[in-house]
């Protein structure tokens, strides 16, 4: 796996960024629309597969091996920071084992899809 950390970090700036702005779309739509709480649930999942998915694609045409698995780092360490501040802001975990474990499997899967689906050429 030949990738830099900047490289990564770049990729991981850019996940975060997505989010925002899809959460920032999501956020305008509850105000306007007055969704319920299931759409926003899955848009809230749909952000993170989303970014995950366009962080391992960049963090895979960064790299020039085994772009799966910077795809699957990216998502993983994604995940990781999303948790960190979850609990820097809730002060203390809030879902179900079951719901954290599905966060993390779709954080890293879509990331390591995003790294295999790269063309590099």
């Amino acid at each position: 796996m030949n990738i830099k950390i900047s490289s990564l970090i770049k990729s991981l700036i850019a996940s975060y960024v997505i989010t925002l702005l899809i959460l920032i779309l999501l956020s305008f739509l509850l105000l306007k629309l007055h969704l319920n709480e299931s759409i926003i649930s899955i848009g809230i999942t749909l952000s993170y597969v989303i970014s995950c998915f366009t962080g391992g694609y960049i963090a895979g045409k960064m790299s020039s091996s085994r772009r799966f698995l910077c795809g699957l780092l990216l998502g993983a360490i994604y995940f990781v920071l999303l948790t960190l501040i979850s609990l820097a802001i809730n002060k203390g975990v809030q879902s179900d084992a079951v719901h954290f474990i599905t966060v993390m499997a779709m954080c890293s899967l879509s990331g390591m899809l995003g790294g295999m689906l790269t063309n590099k050429r």
